[in-house]
């Protein structure tokens, strides 16, 4: 029988139930250490990647204080360490192989320290057995489809039976129950759907997370509700592509229904979402992010190229008029409207021409920001596999140029809101001071200004004074609510 097929006979109940006796046994053995020593025993998670990876560590983490683990951000402190891997990109794998490196010789130094390693990359069964035979003092290993079997698995670890290794192949059924501690009460992160249909050329993700599953409304809508009466007034709602949600629902809805029952929910007073495919996006959507007065005015909307050739080449099926269309008829109808965009530079056969294409749809559209990345091969995706790759330093070269139109555009947009004044909800103090306080516009801009810790949770307006080259700073000028 199959992992995928177990989990999907097992009750969700039970599956719980057995998680719950791994975390008694495991707390005991947590008390009985800090009885002997006085210390709690202490537990590092590293995140990379995503919002989504962000909200499974969050899963982990209150699993491991209900273990009685304390969280701490020193490798040196720890007893447990978890590196929560991205395989979106080159560029992560390689940090996690450098921590691997570097955490050695911490466990040659302190043998009882336990080192786990799960995620995205522990879904590529090439990556495991790089682990199994280079890294062998790692502990533990598992993927993303098995982190409810977290307890389970670790309660293994920690009887010391050698390596653990489980990495189920394919996505189960959506459980719901698991708790999550947020990094800030303020926001919270709020998963409506896991995996991705796209299967764009360049993307390992869908072979990695599996296919589409929606969390039902009532589900979703319950969670938010339980946040807002913990003082909760900003979500996020996360899915590798939350435009198509609800297709495979028993109930019909799709997003802009989800998304009218949570601005329904007393207590939210902002609403944002990522990440959104433009193929996907519904002019019921587009009215609905108007009307509903807690969603908020921003889109991050991946165009990743301005080329038709390498849009079909990506697979990503709509075309550059088409996504001009979406951004001309979202900007009608909400004019302050915040747009931003990931861009892969250097794609497979991109030529200058391609290229140009990119920077005139930048500069057409004119975004807040966008992230901008290097392609580089995956391991498994038909792209990985096309013969004209565009060298390295042709790359590095356009990026610098796409930079050079994109930064005056940012200043520009960021120069546009001198004088005026702006909603902000205040999250915390800003990194420089505890004299500065910063939060966010509507429209996903960041404010810094001067003022009382006290106004951190709420609504206020701020008078923009200084335009920075990516941020604004301002004046307080009064609470709204």
């Amino acid at each position: 029988m199959s992992k995928r097929e177990a989990l999907n006979i097992e009750s969700m109940e039970t599956i719980l139930n057995s998680n719950d006796e791994c975390i008694r046994s495991i707390k005991d053995k947590t008390d009985q250490h800090f009885t002997e020593t006085g210390h709690r025993k202490k537990v590092c998670i590293v995140t990379y990647g995503c919002q989504m990876n962000e909200h499974d560590s969050e899963k982990l983490n209150a699993m491991l204080v209900d273990m009685g683990y304390e969280v701490t951000k020193k490798f040196e402190d720890s007893d447990l360490i978890i590196f929560n891997t991205c395989c979106v990109r080159e560029n992560a794998e390689l940090k996690v192989y450098g921590n691997l490196g570097h955490i050695k010789k911490l466990k040659e130094s302190k043998p009882d320290l336990i080192l786990a390693v799960c995620g995205c990359m522990m879904q590529q069964p090439q990556i495991v057995e790089e682990i199994k035979k280079k890294y062998k003092y790692v502990d533990l290993v598992f993927g993303t489809h098995n982190l409810i079997n977290f307890p389970t698995l670790l309660e293994e670890t920690l009887a010391g039976h050698g390596q653990v290794v489980e990495v189920w192949e394919s996505e189960g059924d959506v459980v719901e129950g698991l708790k999550s501690i947020r990094k800030k009460e303020l926001k919270a992160y709020v998963n409506i759907m896991y995996g991705c249909d796209n299967f764009c050329t360049y993307c390992i993700v869908p072979y990695n997370r599996g296919r589409e599953r929606s969390r039902k409304v009532e589900d979703i809508v319950g969670e938010v509700r339980i946040l807002a009466e913990n003082g909760t007034r900003e979500v996020m709602l996360l899915g590798q592509n939350v435009n198509s949600y609800g297709k495979a629902l028993e109930a019909p809805a799709d997003f802009a229904d989800l998304l009218i029952a949570i601005n329904e929910i007393e207590g939210i007073e902002r609403i944002r979402f990522m990440t959104s495919h433009p193929k996907d996006i519904s002019q019921k959507l587009l009215e609905t992010m108007a009307k509903a007065d807690k969603v908020c005015e921003y889109l991050h909307l991946p165009v990743q190229a301005g080329s038709n050739s390498v849009l079909k080449r990506m697979n990503r099926r709509y075309t550059r008029e088409q996504y001009m269309d979406i951004v001309d008829r979202a900007r009608a109808l909400m004019p302050d409207l915040g747009i931003t965009t990931d861009i892969i530079m250097g794609f497979p056969g991109e030529t200058d021409a391609d290229f140009a294409d990119t920077v005139d749809l930048v500069k057409r559209v004119g975004f807040d920001s966008a992230f901008t990345y290097l392609y580089s091969i995956r391991t498994g995706t038909p792209a990985a596999k096309f013969e004209d790759q565009v060298a390295d330093e042709v790359k590095h070269e356009r990026i610098t140029e796409l930079l050079k139109v994109l930064t005056p555009i940012v200043e520009a947009r960021m120069r546009s809101f001198e004088g005026k004044n702006v909603e902000i909800l205040v999250e915390d103090f800003s990194k420089k001071s505890k004299e500065i306080l910063m939060g966010r516009t509507r429209n996903n801009l960041t404010v810094t200004f001067e003022g009382p810790p006290e106004l951190i949770g709420k609504l206020v307006d701020v008078k923009i004074t200084n335009p920075r080259q990516f941020s604004l700073h301002g004046a307080f000028v009064a609470v709204k609510k």
